[in-house]
């Protein structure tokens, strides 16, 4: 498999010694490949430079996705950064640091769009969506949002009921969950949701004009907040980069 490694900075030595090891792990697995932002598929890691000008814009974006692992070289390092390599870098420890991260999927077939939840395996780093009770244009709608947010693993339930099935199969970072489907009581499942085992991290509900007691019921059942239906792309990104 291939793993998506997002540069940001380094000197001209030190990028020729990263592209050498791009190169030497073609030969094995996994793979670590330079990622683009031509590429169709988000980054699995970022590798920053702290020292670099180019770090603090990374750092400042509102694109940043807070869910992407960073592995930061130099000093001064942001306190979410997961590991932090000081000058001269131990490439072989760098090297090690990120199979900690995916050698264990080498022998894994990784699908993140497409199968039942039960055969899906999420690489470390990965968060998983669940999007319940919403209608086919308006999940396609969210699954390519979540997407430009850093969550390209979505499975997608028409009815609760079909939800609930998911979530018995797999654990889930984010859910959002339609109020506006023709099931009785969405609110319910929402109410479930925080006696999981492993709760999400994340609860978003989308209604059709919500009103003041609508928003309240979100906010007494700890939502991370409210989508309007129709969507407000403004809204959409900010609350799901959130999430």
């Amino acid at each position: 498999m291939n793993i998506w490694v997002k540069v940001v900075g380094f000197t001209d030595v030190e990028r020729h010694s990263l592209n050498t090891l791009f190169r030497l792990s073609v030969r094995r697995t996994p793979c670590y490949c330079l990622w683009t932002p031509e590429q169709t598929s988000p980054p699995h890691v970022a590798l920053i430079d702290v020292d670099s000008y180019e770090a603090g814009l990374e750092f400042a974006s509102p694109m940043r996705n807070p869910h992407l692992k960073v592995i930061c070289v130099g000093d001064e390092a942001p306190d979410y950064a997961w590991r932090t390599f000081t000058r001269p870098v131990d490439w072989h420890a760098l090297v090690h640091a990120l199979d900690s991260l995916f050698a264990s999927l080498a022998d894994l077939d990784i699908d993140l769009n497409l199968g039942d939840p039960q055969d899906k395996v999420v690489p470390p780093g990965v968060h998983v969506a669940l999007l319940a009770g919403f209608a086919q244009e308006q999940g396609m709608y969210l699954r390519a949002r979540l997407a430009l947010a850093g969550v390209t693993d979505v499975d997608d339930a028409p009815t609760v009921q079909r939800a609930n099935e998911f979530l018995a199969q797999r654990h889930y970072d984010v859910v959002i969950v339609s109020t506006a489907s023709a099931e009785s009581n969405p609110w319910a499942f929402v109410r479930s949701l925080e006696r999981l085992m492993a709760p999400p991290r994340s609860v978003i509900v989308a209604a059709r004009a919500p009103t003041w007691a609508t928003m309240e019921q979100a906010d007494q059942l700890g939502c991370l907040g409210l989508l309007e239906i129709p969507f407000n792309p403004l809204q959409v990104a900010s609350l799901l980069n959130r999430a």
